[in-house]
């Protein structure tokens, strides 16, 4: 991985995203772009295969990433799952270099809560991220 430091890191569905979440994406870094911002996508800048390891590569340069970006950007859906791992590296970010997190997709994060406080629900990732991105 190139020592190289992003504006933004884009954390991402990649294995879940539907034809209609990558579409949004390409058009958020190509919009970032056309601003001078440069977005570090994993679906573009890390190597998706790793049959040696399962993943933990995947992971490990995605760690490098987060950590030379600086600013860390979701897009969240409720089929995320390696966006849960890349999370907890960036809430790391937040709470010990002062890194700001920004929801690309707040009215969905938005929706998503309000029917999980319909439900009763008292505390998810989605109410989490709704205060980072209000930081």
């Amino acid at each position: 991985m190139a020592d190289f430091q992003y504006d933004e890191f884009l954390i991402c569905s990649i294995q879940n995203a539907n034809e209609g979440d990558r579409e949004y994406l390409e058009n958020y870094v190509s919009t970032q772009a056309a601003k001078g911002i440069k977005v570090y996508y994993p679906a573009i800048h890390t190597d998706q295969l790793d049959v040696e390891t399962g993943g933990y590569r995947i992971c490990s340069d995605n760690l490098d990433a987060i950590t030379k970006a600086n600013i860390i950007s979701i897009y969240w859906t409720e089929k995320s799952r390696g966006s849960v791992f890349d999370l907890g590296i960036a809430f790391h970010e937040h709470k010990h270099k002062g890194k700001k997190i920004k929801l690309i997709n707040r009215e969905q994060v938005e929706a998503i809560v309000a029917r999980q406080k319909a439900a009763n629900t008292k505390k998810s990732l989605e109410m989490i991220l709704l205060k980072l991105d209000s930081m």
